[in-house]
């Protein structure tokens, strides 16, 4: 590890204690990673991680009072036991039954991201909760109604109070909360993790090990390791729906080159994840793999990476998906949250 070892949320927190910019002793905790991991992106540089800011910042994910009719808190759509994804539904149900427009993405490892949503609509993790909250098909709040109702409230003042030391709560500690329980949710305690640092009592079976080798060739220019997510925009050869058709990125930039694009999602803890893809049109890993085989809509802004795509066999298919299974980390999803 690099700077020991921490499970957070489902995982091991290991603490230090220091003082925060407000002359507060806290627990502060020290946010670590395998050694083969990159850098992350956010540090939580000025919003040093500890015990009871990540509990606040649980507790806003839970609380469904922050959506226009309480019934609807961020964790309706994204479940624990799902990787926080939906993990159902290719699309999840908001305020009044109404459905959103795009299949709910899983919430881990967030830290490494520069950008947030399948069309990278929002650049920071402390501005993503926005997003949904003031979504109409999803919370259908406004901000200055969630941080009013939030600053009102005993229960919050007192949180706040010993999470950030101040009396005052502002939109801007609101969303370092939710960033504290957000970067926190970090998965690397699958197979192929433990594989990987070298853990002499696990070892790829014959069928994984040829999988890995597909994977390398096929899929790793996008889904790179060891978080298999490149975290890019690509075009991937989806047809275009019908009914709802969606343009990805290009509804963000407005280029005609980003239509179509989505960002490239992470591959670990597929078992919990399923449907897949953008729109959740694809219900099993086999699916997945037949698009990419023979599926491909070849339209003039596909990622050139799938110019070369093989057509995979049957054997091939299972030895890919047995790959798959490694990345797959029970105890993140299934552990009870501290």
């Amino acid at each position: 590890m690099k700077t020991g070892i921490v499970f957070i949320c489902c995982l091991l927190f290991i603490a230090c204690t220091s003082n925060n910019k407000h002359n507060l002793s806290i627990d502060q905790l020290d946010f670590s990673y395998p050694d083969f991991w990159p850098q992350p992106t956010y540090t939580f540089k000025g919003n040093a991680l500890t015990h009871k800011r990540i509990a606040l910042g649980k507790k806003l994910f839970f609380d469904k009072r922050l959506s226009s009719d309480s019934t609807i808190s961020c964790e309706s759509c994204h479940h624990q036991k799902k990787a926080f994804s939906d993990g159902e539904y290719k699309f999840s149900f908001g305020v009044n039954g109404k459905q959103s427009l795009r299949n709910t993405p899983a919430l881990f490892n967030l830290a490494w991201s520069k950008t947030f949503m399948w069309d990278g609509g929002v650049n920071h993790i402390e501005f993503q909760p926005i997003a949904p909250i003031t979504n109409p098909l999803e919370m259908n709040e406004s901000m200055e109604h969630v941080i009013h109702n939030i600053a009102t409230s005993n229960e919050y003042q007192l949180l706040f109070k010993e999470a950030y030391d101040t009396d005052s709560i502002t939109s801007q500690l609101v969303l370092k909360a939710f960033a504290q329980f957000l970067g926190s949710l970090v998965s690397y305690d699958s197979k192929y993790d433990r594989i990987m640092r070298k853990y002499k009592e696990y070892s790829f079976i014959d069928e994984e090990a040829k999988g890995y080798v597909l994977f390398k060739k096929s899929c790793a220019s996008c889904h790179t390791e060891p978080l298999f997510t490149n975290h890019a925009f690509e075009n991937n050869g989806l047809s275009l729906a019908k009914v709802n058709p969606d343009y990805g990125r290009l509804l963000i930039t407005k280029l005609a080159e980003d239509s179509m694009k989505f960002k490239v999602p992470s591959l670990r803890n597929l078992q919990f994840t399923a449907p897949y893809m953008h729109d959740g049109r694809f219900r099993t890993l086999s699916e997945v793999i037949d698009h990419y085989s023979s599926g491909i809509v070849n339209y003039p802004n596909k990622s050139h990476k799938l110019d070369y795509m093989p057509k995979f066999t049957r054997d091939e298919k299972q030895q890919l998906i047995a790959f798959l299974q490694t990345l797959d980390d029970p105890d993140f999803c299934l552990k009870p949250m501290r």
